[in-house]
């Protein structure tokens, strides 16, 4: 069954109007009739299943059908913040990887080794999207603009907080370290890694350092690793 991503949708809606690009999507290119049934993701937990009233190519009406609340809601809460990588592209791999896999907010940090400084959230929201319509989840990761480390750091979080870095200090894995079915915060940081004095930082505000393996990852891949052992790590917690 055909999906569309509906982030404005009323919970309580009887009927909904697809936007003009929605719309176009439906009734050109899909070519999907009156009468065809069609499912809704509002980003928020809500999957609708919608039957379509009128196919028009810039505001294609649907009649909802039935709604469930907290679809394939998980058990936990992933938060990581990454070093953007100089290659843009590289980002956009590990969102819709993670995204797929399953983590609910993403924090882009600037460190003093950081490569790139800026990135275009209007762009990777929609690399996200595609990666949440692909893999039918209903609800759609945050993503929040770039912060310093420092910064980062600062802001409030309640729930285990964790920093990942290759340097020759005392750390432990992951496995041993998480608590399933809570909050985590991970920090992964540029190619050329955390400085010894933002790990120190990290330390002196309660992150625990952490290692994902005995292999020198890339960033995204870090990144990435670090998702699929906190949702598998869960999955059989």
């Amino acid at each position: 069954m055909h999906l569309f991503y509906t982030p404005d949708i009323d919970p309580a809606a009887q009927q909904y109007l697809l936007n003009e690009e929605e719309s176009k999507h439906c009734a050109r290119v899909l070519r999907l009739e009156k009468g065809a049934e069609l499912q809704l993701i509002d980003g928020k937990g809500g999957l609708y299943t919608a039957k379509i009233v009128d196919p028009h190519p810039k505001k294609t009406l649907l009649q909802i059908i039935s709604v469930t609340n907290d679809f394939n809601k998980r058990n936990h809460y992933l938060h990581i913040a990454i070093a953007p990588t100089k290659n843009i592209e590289r980002v956009e791999w590990f969102l819709e990887k993670a995204t797929e896999i399953g983590i609910d907010e993403i924090s882009f940090i600037i460190c003093r080794r950081s490569e790139r400084k800026d990135v275009k959230l209007e762009r990777l929201n929609k690399v996200v999207t595609s990666a949440v319509k692909q893999s039918l989840k209903a609800f759609h990761p945050i993503l929040n603009e770039p912060v310093t480390f420092s910064r980062l750091l600062a802001k409030p979080f309640e729930g285990q907080k964790f920093i990942a870095h290759c340097e020759k200090t005392d750390k432990i894995d992951l496995q041993s370290a998480l608590i399933p079915k809570g909050r985590n915060l991970i920090l992964i940081g540029p190619e050329g890694d955390f400085t010894p004095e933002e790990i120190d930082e990290a330390l002196q505000n309660d992150f625990k350092a952490i290692t994902l393996g005995e292999s020198r990852l890339r960033t995204e891949t870090a990144a990435l690793e670090a998702c699929f052992e906190v949702n598998f790590l869960n999955r059989v917690g």
